[in-house]
């Protein structure tokens, strides 16, 4: 009697099928340690801080600093946050910033390197060390602290952060773009204080006849050897005589209104040849034929 023999296309089609299966259970366990990880990186971090929907409270003892970082950082598409002072408490020591995702809670923000915060209680800005700089006016209960990235960041990596007091601008500095991105943070050191968050505020238009340093192209009236990128003035020229000289003047001239502006020297370049002024528009033209500046960038 012969023997059967099982046909092996059978066998071969049911150990595809055993390979399919642990394939695609391998799979989901992929995606949901990826899903894990994701969970975990983007979660809020605080320490001494209790957190209840919104609204965010000092809890620890007078000497313990406490902070919060927000989930995710901020992007071109939500470049925008701000603080509203509840109760500015027995000092008024909060603090309103960026900061990198791993940021040691132990400290108010600003005051280690890569972060930055405005100060409620000195109205000092605090740009990565523990001394700080007269920047504003101090805040108190009931005025709201906004910060913020010119979208024009996300593209040249260099990071253009301003501030708001009660929706007006107060000024702005300039850091370097973190890999992981700037994360919204608020820091604490007094008993009673509390905040409420607005992750997702939007910064209302302000007068156009109103040129601020955070501005763009579109603010500076006349441009020679001087290149802008945002809120930076870059000089182009050759710089190799008293001829080859940068100048820029603003759309918009100083009124009762705007009666003041500032600059901020990020690199002074080989001889720090800077000069900042006022003129007429007129004046600007016949600097400009004879070639002696107004203001060199």
């Amino acid at each position: 009697m012969r023997r059967t023999r099982r046909p092996r296309f059978v066998l071969m089609n049911k150990m595809d099928d055993l390979n399919l299966h642990y394939r695609f259970l391998n799979w989901r366990r992929r995606i949901r340690e990826i899903r894990e990880v994701r969970a975990f990186r983007y979660q809020e971090r605080f320490k001494h801080i209790l957190v209840d929907g919104d609204t965010l409270s000092y809890h620890g003892n007078s000497g313990e600093v406490g902070c919060y970082v927000a989930s995710r950082p901020l992007t071109k598409d939500s470049n925008y946050f701000e603080v509203s002072i509840v109760d500015s408490g027995v000092r008024g020591t909060i603090a309103v910033g960026l900061v990198p995702q791993y940021y040691s809670l132990d400290h108010q923000p600003g005051w280690l390197p890569d972060s930055v915060a405005y100060h409620a209680d000195d109205g000092k800005l605090y740009n990565g060390r523990a001394k700080g700089r007269q920047f504003g006016s101090k805040c108190n209960s009931g005025d709201r602290i906004g910060c913020g990235i010119e979208p024009v960041s996300f593209d040249v990596q260099t990071a253009q952060i301003f501030f708001t007091k009660n929706g007006k601008r107060v000024g702005s500095t300039i850091m370097p773009m973190s890999p992981d991105g700037l994360f919204p943070a608020v820091g604490m050191h007094s008993l009673g204080e509390e905040v409420r968050l607005h992750l997702n505020a939007e910064l209302g238009r302000e007068d156009d006849s109103v040129m601020m340093v955070d501005s763009y192209e579109d603010e500076w009236g006349r441009l020679h050897d001087v290149r802008v990128c945002g809120t930076l003035l870059e000089y182009l020229g050759k710089g190799k005589s008293i001829v080859d000289v940068g100048l820029a003047q603003a759309r918009h001239p100083l009124s009762t209104r705007s009666h003041y502006f500032e600059v901020e020297i990020v690199d002074p370049g080989e001889k720090c040849y800077i000069a900042l002024g006022s003129s007429g528009r007129r004046m600007l033209l016949y600097l400009l034929e004879a070639s002696s500046p107004l203001l060199e960038c």
